[in-house]
Formats: C-alpha cells, structure tokens, sequence
C-alpha cells in the first residue's frame, strides 16, 4: 500500500466500502489513511 499515491488509496477506500468488501481489508486501508494524515479526506467527502 505505501506504493499507492494519495489519491489512489483514497479512490481505493472509496471503492472497498461501496463494493462492502472485508472489515480486514478497509481497515488496513484506513490505517494507511490515517498513517497518511489523510483521515481529513475521507471525513469531509462522506
């Protein structure tokens, strides 16, 4: 996941919550946001 730029893991939480795929998965996902400090990005475009 730290291969994937900003944007694309944004789209790629985006995209795991909209197909409802694992609690696992989004969360590594959210963890990586979070890492990130892009928690901000996600909280403002829900």
């Amino acid at each position: 996941m730290e291969n994937l730029s900003d944007k694309l893991l944004i789209e790629s939480y985006y995209k795991a919550t909209e197909l409802d795929l694992s609690t696992e998965f989004i969360t590594l996902i959210e963890q990586e946001i979070k890492k990130r400090s892009l928690l901000h990005e996600i909280e403002y475009s829900r």
